[in-house]
């Protein structure tokens, strides 16, 4: 009995590290206006304290995942905990924008080692049933931590300081070291001879961050000619105002090296030497159809995400610690999911468990998509958003165990690695596409609008590019800006509602558009299924 309670203990502690990497990725969001006005951050710094973070935690993932499985899941985990926790202590006391973003650069370095390791520490430890609940559990901790995040991070530093949204990181992950240490068992695979596939590690990581950067940069930067009014910066690196953006220059070089990495692991696998990622895991039917299914459904399911908040705060006029207590409404869902999918484990295939799980999401977001309104307000839309919780709960943790039910416990780090991996390209690209909907549907529908109230085109442009720049921010304060400028009272609320208006309709484009994801992967989910399950239901038709 002391080995079974162990272990279940065991799982509370792996779930506590990956809602410390997870809750990270999203509570800057919310203390961003605290830490421009304490250190003075330029809008080319707020970018990259957010993405540097992203960008680092998204290329390293398949590195760490792969290498778990030879130096030791468990020691990996840890190791990842100390340089997170470090760095987080180094963030909450930066006194400069560069100290503050090389420290999250780190961050994301031992946040990629968290996220693949957990994964492959729960198929390492858990079998049959039991690693159903563990998955439920473990995804539903990922969806309730995303929506937890923003609210953290709000209370933090409006009743405290936006140090201690890092700074709180110290004793809790101290006290997830100390369990780790106690109930979690370590595990890692044979190796092969050849030794560790560092250029493989090269490659990988160049291929993933030029994706991601181009991804989740394309419309700051221009996704083919520069954007004039945005110039891309790196120390005193800056790229040039005019002719081709940096974006398409990043997607070409993730192609070449795309290509140079399948020729180069192929290569050493011919050579029987360790490979950082085994190309032979996609023919395996469950976990390469699973692994598309996930890609699909990341891009609608964490992308709306980016929206929400936004509307949120900018057109209702929540304070971001009220909008986060909005998103709680999603964190509830998943959290609930957590035990419906325990309860369902070994009671309904898991491939159906993920359709249930998606047609949840696909319902919350549908209901976004058609009662978003500025007179309804936040409350039409707490049902919706909790249904769509539930349905995150459901396919992020049944879908992860889809994908790693045929995989050999050899190749789990790596599996765990790639598949994590991919979501979170699904997530940049769903961020990357939902965005540049929210602001155009934003900018077409104002455009029009302005037009009915017969405002001039010159001062229409001026009017739409600050809503659309500042990602709505302005809205809150256009009354009193144009009121100073000589514009009529009257004139100046109408222009006011026509800008919450119209970013109302293009949230609910970025909607539409999240559920036309969540329509497509929820046709993929009826490529899904196990191997192992299928062979049995004949072998059961058979008898």
């Amino acid at each position: 009995m002391t080995k079974v309670r162990n272990r279940w203990v065991g799982l509370v502690f792996i779930s506590m590290a990956i809602s410390l990497v997870i809750i990270d990725g999203t509570i800057v969001n919310t203390i961003f206006p605290s830490i421009i006005n304490d250190l003075g951050l330029t809008s080319t710094e707020v970018q990259w304290v957010q993405e540097s973070y992203v960008l680092v935690f998204a290329s390293l993932l398949l590195v760490w995942g792969s290498l778990a499985d030879r130096f030791g899941r468990k020691r990996l985990l840890s190791i990842g905990i100390i340089i997170f926790i470090l760095a987080s202590v180094w963030a909450g006391v930066a006194e400069t924008s560069n100290v503050l973003i090389l420290a999250r650069v780190i961050q994301g370095i031992g946040g990629a080692m968290v996220l693949p390791t957990t994964l492959s520490l729960l198929n390492a430890t858990f079998q049959g049933k039991e690693r159903g609940i563990a998955f439920a559990v473990w995804g539903a901790t990922i969806g309730g931590m995303v929506a937890v995040g923003p609210v953290l991070g709000g209370w933090l530093a409006t009743d405290f300081s936006w140090r201690w949204a890092f700074g709180v990181n110290l004793p809790l992950g101290i006290i997830i070291l100390m369990g780790l240490a106690y109930y979690v068992s370590e595990s890692k695979a044979p190796q092969r001879a050849g030794g560790i596939d560092f250029i493989g590690a090269a490659i990988s990581v160049v291929m993933f961050s030029t994706l991601v950067f181009g991804l989740i940069e394309g419309r700051i930067y221009g996704w083919w000619e520069i954007n004039p009014n945005n110039q891309f910066q790196i120390g005193n690196f800056a790229w040039p105002t005019t002719g081709i953006s940096v974006i398409p220059i990043a997607l070409l070089i993730f192609v070449v090296s795309a290509v140079v990495f399948v020729l180069w692991e192929r290569r050493r696998e011919a050579e029987k030497k360790n490979v950082l990622l085994d190309l032979g895991l996609f023919k395996i039917g469950s976990f390469r159809n699973g692994s598309i299914a996930a890609l699909i459904i990341s891009m609608g399911e964490f992308g709306i995400l980016f929206a929400i908040p936004l509307w949120l705060q900018n057109v209702i006029g929540l304070s971001p610690i009220s909008s986060g207590l909005v998103l709680l409404w999603l964190a509830a869902g998943a959290f609930l999911a957590s035990g419906v999918g325990g309860a369902l484990s070994g009671k309904l295939p898991p491939a159906r468990a993920v359709q249930i799980g998606v047609g949840l999401e696909l319902i919350g977001v549908l209901g976004v998509a058609l009662f978003a309104s500025t007179e309804a307000g936040w409350a039409i839309l707490a049902p919706f958003l909790f249904l769509y919780g539930i349905g995150i709960g459901l396919a992020t943790a049944q879908l992860t165990g889809v994908i790693m039910v045929d995989v050999p416990m050899t190749s789990t780090g790596q599996a765990s690695g790639s598949q994590s991996t991919v979501r979170q390209v699904g997530s940049a690209l769903g961020v990357a596409v939902l965005g540049t909907l929210l602001f155009t549907g934003t900018q077409v529908s104002m455009e029009q609008r302005l037009s009915d109230l017969d405002v001039p085109s010159a001062q229409s442009v001026v009017l739409v590019d600050a809503v659309v720049d500042s990602a709505g921010s302005v809205i809150p304060q256009l009354t009193d800006g144009l009121v100073a400028q000589q514009v009529p009272q009257e004139l100046a609320e109408d222009i006011t509602t026509a800008a919450g208006d119209a970013f109302t309709d293009g949230a609910k484009w970025a909607a539409w558009s999240a559920a036309g994801f969540l329509l497509l992967g929820f046709a993929s989910t009826f490529y899904l299924g196990s191997l192992k399950t299928k062979t049995k239901r004949k072998s059961a038709k058979k008898s």
